[in-house]
């Protein structure tokens, strides 16, 4: 049995956005208001399965006060899925992450869902859910699934649907005793541009109990708050809740009561100057260009008299030396 399966629900988990939930930022949040699982950002295996693996590691990089975080996997090749799933089972990817013994990855979910033009370009992530790329999805999970050995719970997030709303699509994915599948309620096509349709997603739960299915139905799009999600939860009948964006408003979003709006200018401040330090601690081999903490800025550096101003000579800075003594 699943540990996700005795998280209080609903439970709540902070969605992998790519070159934004490292980490760093996980752990700020999780200081803020923790989430009951993380997922990383999404990580290749196939350049896991190449000389460009030293590359990539950092996207699994995890800390030990994170709490349950899982690793978000994406590509084409089922034998490098089967492989990398395996590293992470048995703890030897942990370790070579520099985790101590004991801690370790809490589950792998696979990206089929991400709607980069990139990535679906090559047929990977949301283009899997085109009837015609089926056969693949099946070796991907199954190889999957062959690498984990039952050691650690395996998850899906993805959408519903390609260029139409394909609920067949589900049909499909609930065959496979997923311990849990993530449903964002819109297609490939629609992106992010229309509201997220929750009546799908409360579908697909309906689905899984039809055919008697253990698999966990986590919704995801638009969730604003903690009670947003808790109502949205109840209403569908799911058992978590995936909060993505919302984040970007609210730092302690996943809190029963967020203190966000009470924050004072100097309080703000000084979460983003706890951000940029661990970042230059973490990353101290230039990992990460500086540039990437602009997007973070936004989410600390507001709603305060002189923040557009303080965000644009934050944002022009060159290094953390000179965005911590800005910050100062």
């Amino acid at each position: 049995m699943s540990e996700y399966t005795r998280l209080k629900k609903p439970f709540f988990v902070l969605a992998p956005m790519d070159d934004v939930t490292d980490t760093v930022f996980r752990q700020v949040i999780a200081d803020c208001a923790p989430p009951d699982l993380f997922f990383t950002e999404f990580v290749n295996v196939d350049g896991l399965m190449s000389v460009g693996r030293p590359n990539l590691l950092k996207k699994l990089r995890f800390a030990e006060k994170e709490g349950r975080v899982v690793a978000q996997l994406w590509g084409l090749n089922p034998d490098n899925f089967r492989a990398v799933a395996s590293q992470i089972a048995d703890g030897s990817l942990a370790r070579e992450l520099g985790l101590p013994d004991g801690i370790n990855f809490s589950g792998v979910d696979l990206n089929m869902g991400c709607p980069a033009k990139s990535e679906v370009k090559n047929g990977a992530c949301a283009a899997l859910i085109k009837r015609e790329s089926w056969p693949l999805a099946e070796q991907i999970i199954l190889a999957t699934q062959e690498g984990l050995a039952n050691h650690l719970p395996l998850s899906v997030k993805t959408r519903v649907g390609f260029s139409e709303v394909d609920m067949e699509w589900f049909d499909f994915l609930l065959r496979f005793d997923l311990d849990m599948l993530t449903v964002h309620g819109r297609t490939r096509k629609q992106m992010s541009k229309v509201p997220a349709n929750w009546d799908l997603i409360g579908q697909v739960r309906q689905k899984r109990d039809d055919l008697g299915a253990k698999t966990l139905i986590v919704g995801n799009g638009d969730v604003e708050s903690r009670a947003h999600g808790e109502e949205l939860a109840r209403k569908h009948g799911l058992d978590g809740i995936m909060i993505g964006r919302g984040v970007f408003h609210d730092p302690f979003v996943f809190a029963e009561q967020s203190l966000w709006e009470t924050y004072t200018k100097e309080q703000r401040i000084d979460l983003y100057r706890k951000h940029v330090a661990l970042f230059a601690a973490t990353w101290q081999a230039g990992e990460r260009p500086v540039h990437t903490l602009n997007k973070f800025c936004k989410i600390y550096i507001q709603g305060f008299d002189g923040a557009k101003e303080l965000r644009e000579q934050l944002m022009a800075a060159s290094d953390t030396t000179e965005l911590l003594r800005i910050l100062q």
